[in-house]
């Protein structure tokens, strides 16, 4: 059997991370995750295998991007968690726990200044303001409810949608400028378990579900008010998310049942691409725009629960496995 130095003139390089600055056609050895990887041109996009988390859970906060994530709380097995893990485009490291253990509760911001509120049980309008090294309780949220979503920044933040018994979909918006929370204009459809995207200026709001039925409309916020724009091409509660309000990815959630769905939104319309390699639910997702994504942990909890996928389109790294 020809072997790739007998092709290429030399040896794959055995690496404990992957490199820094890899070069287009560069092929490697991970000691790490025991596996070949690639950085190859793929224009049509692709998930690859990325870090498995430390702890696996489902429905906890994250936001960043997709060389610099942080996930935080959830459900794990059992209980509920409190563990903050930091992503650096490699690995997941394990750093300072949030205050308040919960789940179903969206985060926003960066590795260095993060922002997540909302979740239950019991339903909290509890928040909480990262710095880097530590989690510090601020101010509450006006409604306490479970299932919301979230864009923009630790101190200019965006919370929308959610849930409260005893069956109340919420629609209600709120804004954050960095110390309290301010009720504005509300969603047009309310609903829970939806996705968010984007700014406190210009936020994107997608899927969720209401009284029992998945939802795939798609809204965008202009700093004042909602618009109902095109819907998601699937139904679908509990997605992923990443990007901004022009250029976004919707993947995974629970569609009838655990969905591997990959959509990337331009700014007018959703488009299916390729599915992610695991279906779940209940994911964490973070992400610049629709060609750098990460997706990470999910329901189920048990080895679901700690994978991660990177989301490229253009040069990709490439995981090759068995045929």
């Amino acid at each position: 059997m020809t072997t790739y130095k007998e092709i290429n003139g030399a040896n794959i390089e055995v690496v404990a991370s992957d490199p820094s600055n890899p070069v287009e056609g560069q092929i490697w050895f991970n000691t790490t995750n025991n596996v070949v990887k690639g950085l190859f041109n793929d224009t049509a996009g692709s998930w690859s295998t990325g870090g498995a988390l430390n702890t696996g859970r489902y429905g906890g906060a994250s936001a960043g991007i997709q060389t610099a994530a942080f996930f935080a709380g959830g459900q794990k097995a059992p209980g509920l968690a409190n563990e903050t893990e930091l992503y650096n485009g490699t690995n997941w490291t394990e750093v300072n726990n949030i205050n308040t253990s919960r789940r179903y509760f969206p985060g926003v911001g960066t590795t260095t200044a993060g922002l997540i509120f909302n979740g239950t049980p019991p339903d909290t309008g509890k928040t909480e303001s990262y710095n880097g090294t530590n989690w510090t309780e601020v101010n509450d949220l006006n409604t306490a409810r479970r299932g919301s979503a979230g864009a923009g920044t630790n101190t200019a933040a965006l919370g929308f949608g959610g849930y409260a018994p005893p069956g109340q979909f919420k629609n209600e918006t709120e804004l954050w400028n960095g110390t309290n929370w301010t009720e504005v204009n509300n969603l047009n459809t309310g609903r829970s378990y939806l996705a968010g995207a984007g700014t406190q200026t210009a936020a994107l709001a997608f899927g969720g579900s209401a009284s029992g039925n998945d939802k795939n409309e798609t809204e965008v916020w202009n700093g004042t008010n909602w618009t109902e724009v095109n819907n998601l091409n699937t139904a679908r509660s509990k997605p992923g998310s990443a990007g901004t309000q022009t250029s976004a990815l919707a993947f995974g959630g629970s569609a009838d049942g655990l969905t591997a769905a990959t959509e990337t939104w331009n700014g007018t319309n959703w488009t299916n691409v390729a599915n992610m390699a695991t279906a779940r639910s209940l994911v964490g997702g973070a992400g610049a725009s629709n060609t750098s994504g990460l997706v990470f942990g999910g329901d189920p909890v048990g080895p679901t629960g700690a994978l991660t996928e990177e989301w490229n389109v253009g040069l990709a790294t490439v995981t090759f496995t068995d045929a």
